[in-house]
């Protein structure tokens, strides 16, 4: 019975090795990764651009009020961490879990892109967390990495990013139609 369990151990291992190989070699989790951290730098370029903590545009959209738990760039926020690393993480959560084992029910993949969303959530905060503790100042005079008191914030906004990547989909869908309407019409 030991040997049995010992070589049922072994291969759901390997299964589990080759599945993370298999997500590091998919293009889909690579595009998402490297998109989501672009989207993510955007706003912190221009912050340390500028000089200033407060963006051109998103700035108009500010609430009045501010809390250590919920920043004043709420808005800038919710937009950002829908890719990363909430968006990404999701598409790595269900890339992992599709290279695990092939079919996926509606359930599953979603259950597949929460876990996914919040690993990538804890790394990432993990990392503004180090980052916090060293008191590194940006140009504009504050943290260059957020408050621990934000983090609970991160894992809610990652929570809904799990339908970030259908709501791409079906945007890149539509353009595509549209975009191939218009050029039939032409010809």
């Amino acid at each position: 019975m030991g040997r049995l369990f010992k070589t049922c151990s072994v291969s759901l291992e390997d299964m589990s090795l080759k599945a993370l190989e298999n997500t590091f070699r998919s293009r889909r989790f690579w595009v998402w990764q490297i998109g989501g951290a672009l989207i993510y730098a955007v706003p912190a370029t221009i912050r340390l651009a500028t000089g200033n903590v407060h963006l051109p545009i998103l700035s108009a959209f500010m609430p009045p009020w501010t809390t250590p738990f919920v920043p004043r760039n709420i808005v800038e926020k919710v937009l950002v961490n829908a890719f990363f690393p909430g968006g990404a993480g999701a598409v790595a959560g269900e890339v992992f879990w599709r290279n695990k084992r092939q079919p996926l029910s509606r359930k599953q993949k979603y259950l597949a892109r929460l876990g996914g969303a919040w690993i990538e959530t804890a790394v990432w905060s993990l990392f503004q967390f180090i980052g916090y503790i060293q008191n590194i100042n940006g140009s504009y005079g504050g943290n260059l990495f957020e408050a621990p008191y934000v983090f609970p914030l991160n894992f809610t906004l990652a929570a809904f990013s799990i339908f970030t990547p259908d709501v791409v989909s079906f945007i890149r869908k539509k353009l595509v139609n549209t975009y191939h309407r218009l050029r039939s019409k032409k010809s």
